[in-house]
């Protein structure tokens, strides 16, 4: 009979057998509380041949072929080379424009075919939408949303192969990623006060200590 977990996740374990089975999985863990026909049929997808089946493969691939040898900004290209993309979307923020120039510039030396649209796209003040005057940034100005939904219907409407992030807002990456309709990954993401750098340093710094 199935388990519950009893309100525990995967952040409760300290076994994590999951990855290499070398003990014991704990009475919560959602490997053993899942229901096998869910597991089987995400197993059958995998499986298919289908574009799913082939970011997997490819992901996988990358990874066991470059673990600890590739920048992101390669690994990115690695990948679209195995799933065939070609055309890849930049969704950039634009505050990291620079950066999403020398990444277009990295992409044109292998062949892929960049296309870059900026989250101010359409330049529609923030008031247009119903924001009132008092969230701006600077008040009193004009200011323009990020428009990821816009930023995606352009990508959508260039065919794009694949799309990466660069910095968008959070929730702005979440609506970009849920108007998609190329598969999206992320190339840098958006934090303000650590540089850009959300990673395990600065969480055990500022967060755990």
């Amino acid at each position: 009979m199935t388990q519950t977990s009893n309100g525990s996740t995967c952040v409760d374990c300290s076994v994590l057998n999951c990855y290499r089975r070398h003990g014991a999985f704990p009475g919560f863990c959602l490997t053993e509380t899942t229901d096998p026909s869910l597991v089987a049929e995400c197993n059958d997808i995998y499986r298919d041949q289908g574009a799913d089946s082939r970011m997997a493969h490819s992901a996988a691939e990358v990874e066991g072929t470059y673990y600890g040898k590739l920048t992101r900004v390669e690994e990115i290209i690695a990948f679209a080379r195995r799933i065939g993309a070609v055309k890849i979307g930049v969704a950039t923020c634009i505050g990291l424009i620079e950066e999403s120039k020398v990444f277009v510039k990295v992409l044109k030396a292998n062949d892929l075919e960049p296309y870059t649209v900026i989250c101010k796209v359409g330049s529609v003040d923030k008031t247009e939408i119903g924001v009132p005057e008092e969230l701006k940034v600077q008040k009193g100005s004009y200011e323009a949303i990020c428009n990821p939904i816009l930023q995606a219907s352009l990508l959508n409407r260039q065919q794009t192969d694949l799309n990466v992030i660069v910095g968008l807002c959070v929730g702005h990456d979440s609506l970009f990623m849920r108007h998609s309709e190329a598969p999206v990954t992320t190339l840098i993401t958006k934090d303000r006060v650590l540089g850009h750098k959300p990673r395990r340093g600065p969480l055990y710094q500022r967060f755990l200590l």
